[in-house]
C-alpha cells in the first residue's frame, strides 16, 4: 500500500491563546488560521476570545476588534464591510463566504476562520489573487462591438437588460471558485465558475458583437468542460447566485451553434 505523509511545513499546530477581557459575560472563541511567510514558522491556529457584548454582529467585526485591541499581527483583506467589495471572502464555519455578511450567531461553536482554500496564501487570511485575475482578463471582460459607436448609449430592450440578471452582481470574491473540486484539481486550465459566470455576462449582452469569438476562446477540454454540476458553486454564492447556471448556458450554446 503506498503510504504518504505531509511535508514539514504544511502541518498546522496549535498556536497562541488570547484570554477575554476580565468579567466579560457572552465570550466566544475565535479559532484563526495564522500563517507568515517572514518566521520561517509552519502554520498555527491561534485561539482568540472576544466580549460579544463589545462587539458587532458579524465577523468581520470581531476580526476588525481583534486587531485593533489584541493582535495588530493578525492580516486579513477588508474594505467596503457591506458585501460588495468581495474583499473580505474567506472560509468560515467550514463555509467559504464574506466575513462582512456572515453573522457570529450562525457559527456553531469555536468560530474556525481560515483563507479561501486551495489557493497560495499571502499571509494569514490573504490569498494570492494573482492567478485568477489573469484568468479574468483572459475573457475580455467588457463591452466589444465592432459597430460605429452611438452618440450617446447602447440601447437595450427591457428584455434585453434582464438576461444579464444574476450576471452583473458578481462581485469577484472567489468564493465559488475556491469551493469548487474541479477548480481545486484543474485550476491552472479550468476557468473556474467566477470567471465562467463572468464570461457568460458578456455573451449574454445584447451590446457586445464578439459573442462568436467569446464562445471559440471557451471551445476547450478545460477551460469550459471541467465543470461536472456539482454545484457547490452556487451552494457557497454569498450573494445568491447561480454560477453553475451560467455554465449551463455556455454549454448550451455551444451546441446550438453546431447545429444552427
Amino acid at each position: 500500500m503506498a503510504e504518504f505523509s505531509l511535508p514539514a511545513n504544511s502541518k498546522v499546530k496549535e498556536g497562541r491563546s488570547f484570554k477575554a477581557p476580565a468579567g466579560a459575560k457572552r465570550v466566544r472563541s475565535f479559532k484563526i488560521y495564522r500563517w507568515s511567510p517572514d518566521d520561517g514558522q509552519n502554520p498555527s491556529i491561534d485561539t482568540y476570545e472576544v466580549d460579544l457584548d463589545a462587539c458587532g454582529p458579524m465577523v468581520l467585526d470581531a476580526l476588525i476588534k481583534i486587531k485593533n485591541e489584541t493582535d495588530t499581527t493578525l492580516t486579513f483583506r477588508r474594505s467596503c464591510r457591506e458585501g460588495i467589495c468581495g474583499s473580505c471572502a474567506m472560509n468560515i464555519d467550514g463555509t467559504n463566504t464574506l466575513a462582512c455578511l456572515k453573522p457570529i450567531e450562525d457559527c456553531k461553536g469555536d468560530v474556525k476562520i481560515y483563507p479561501l482554500p486551495h489557493m497560495p496564501v499571502v499571509k494569514d487570511l490573504v490569498p494570492d489573487l494573482t492567478h485568477v485575475y489573469a484568468q479574468y482578463r483572459s475573457i475580455k471582460p467588457y463591452l466589444q462591438a465592432d459597430s460605429q459607436a452611438p452618440t450617446r448609449e447602447r440601447l437595450q430592450s427591457v428584455e434585453e437588460r434582464d438576461k444579464l440578471e444574476g450576471l452583473w452582481e458578481c462581485i469577484l470574491c472567489f468564493c465559488c471558485s475556491t469551493s469548487c473540486p474541479s477548480y481545486w484539481w484543474n485550476g491552472e486550465r479550468y476557468l473556474g465558475p467566477a470567471i465562467l459566470l463572468q464570461a457568460y455576462r458578456w455573451i449574454a449582452d445584447s451590446r457586445d458583437e464578439r459573442t462568436g469569438e467569446r464562445l471559440d476562446e471557451l471551445e476547450d477540454p478545460f477551460k469550459l468542460y471541467r465543470c461536472h454540476t456539482i454545484m457547490n458553486c452556487t451552494r457557497t454564492c454569498p450573494k445568491g447566485l447561480n454560477p453553475a447556471k451560467a455554465i449551463g448556458e455556455i454549454k448550451k450554446l455551444m451546441v446550438q451553434r453546431k447545429f444552427a
